[in-house]
């Protein structure tokens, strides 16, 4: 098995898990996903409070030569077994999740077409493109009640480091996609469109 690698970058909370999963009910045990936020590196040796400064916006980090490695191993047909990055620790989890080989891998993260090798490996390159107002909402939306964090924490990391690191890394990486979709309007027809696109491959 060789299989078809989509990468769907884009800012954070801009609508790449909400694409993903409307990708995922139409393709269903065709398709495998890869979240780029499970890679994030360990940093089991700083205590919490210095974890929650750190920059996690930056490419690197993120653990991109085991999600590249990841990647190529299910393309060829091996099992892999993903790490899970538990948000409200800042770190890594001691749990992974098993994750077989598919003809479809969905790569997702906000810095996978920054990176040079996740590129070379992706069939189709998609950037989910999204206000950043909006963006910034729904971030709070979603890191209050899924995160366990506090409106003001999440305001100050994304105006310290998110913005920054999307206005420097993210919004760049968008010549590199090959489709550009936009995350507040993730109709019926713009998912049609996509899965069209990956079954003539």
């Amino acid at each position: 098995m060789k299989s078809i690698v989509i990468a769907i970058a884009g800012g954070s909370a801009s609508g790449k898990t909400t694409l993903t999963n409307r990708l995922k009910n139409k393709f269903g045990n065709q398709m495998s996903v890869l979240l780029q936020d499970n890679y994030y590196k360990r940093n089991d040796d700083i205590p919490f409070e210095e974890r929650k400064k750190i920059n996690y916006d930056l490419p690197d980090a993120f653990d991109n030569e085991l999600l590249v490695s990841h990647i190529n191993m299910l393309r060829y047909g091996e099992d892999v077994f993903c790490p899970v990055y538990d948000f409200s620790l800042h770190n890594r989890s001691d749990q992974t999740i098993k994750i077989s080989p598919s003809e479809i891998i969905f790569v997702e993260g906000i810095l996978v077409l920054q990176n040079e090798k996740i590129r070379s490996l992706s069939n189709i390159k998609i950037f989910v493109d999204t206000d950043a107002d909006e963006r910034l909402r729904r971030r709070i939306e979603r890191d209050v009640i899924q995160r366990g964090r506090k409106p003001d924490d999440i305001i100050a990391q994304y105006n310290e480091t998110v913005k920054p690191m999307h206005d420097k890394y993210v919004e760049p990486s968008k010549k590199f996609a090959d489709i550009i979709i936009n995350g507040e309007e993730i109709d019926e027809s713009t998912v049609e469109s996509i899965f069209e696109l990956i079954m003539k491959r």
